[in-house]
């Protein structure tokens, strides 16, 4: 296959991840006003996954943190993805699929949100920490494609993303985030 005849394929992939990503609007648009109802309410949003689902976290709660478009306050959001100390402290002294989870036990609160991104669903340490967000009262959210896998099933509201293209699930998990950024972004966070 020649580069020319790969490319095409990526945008004829993308093209389609793109239009069956169209009908979840109301999921993005449920996402939003999750995450906007509890920062408006004084909780924070907790974000995690592994390596590119890694990013994407940091990605996401920088835009929350910072701004999006609009000048507005910051909003309180942490990616559990970014501490090396903590991670390895934790994958060493009790198991890499604990990571996330330990996080989330201690310094998630009922009402936070919880987002986790996977684009399998089957991510353990994405679901642990998923399964201890539940137990603390946080509400949950995934990121994810394929079947949706564990992840899914575990949080309130879940994004699937129609594809089982691990780069065309990101391109759209990416998406959608800034969608929601956007929606959140957009509101008067003055008068809140």
């Amino acid at each position: 296959m020649t580069f020319n005849q790969i490319g095409e394929k990526c945008f004829f992939e993308h093209q389609k991840a793109l239009d069956g990503t169209k009908t979840l609007l109301p999921v993005i648009t449920k996402m939003a006003e999750i995450c906007a109802g509890a920062l408006r309410d004084g909780h924070k949003v907790l974000v995690c996954g592994n390596g590119g689902s890694a990013a994407d976290a940091q990605h996401i709660a920088a835009e929350f943190m910072g701004r999006y478009y609009n000048e507005r306050r910051a909003l309180p959001s942490i990616a559990l993805t970014t501490d090396t100390s903590i991670l390895t402290a934790i994958a060493n002294d009790y198991a890499y699929d604990c990571v996330f989870s330990r996080q989330v036990e201690g310094i998630g609160q009922k009402g936070d949100v919880f987002w986790g991104i996977s684009t399998g669903g089957k991510s353990s340490s994405v679901n642990q920490a998923a399964l201890k967000a539940k137990e603390l009262g946080l509400i949950t959210l995934a990121s994810t494609g394929k079947d949706g896998g564990n992840l899914a099933k575990i949080c309130d509201c879940s994004l699937i993303i129609p594809s089982n293209i691990t780069a065309r699930i990101q391109e759209m998990h990416m998406l959608c985030a800034h969608m929601i950024c956007q929606m959140i972004d957009e509101m008067n966070w003055d008068n809140l």
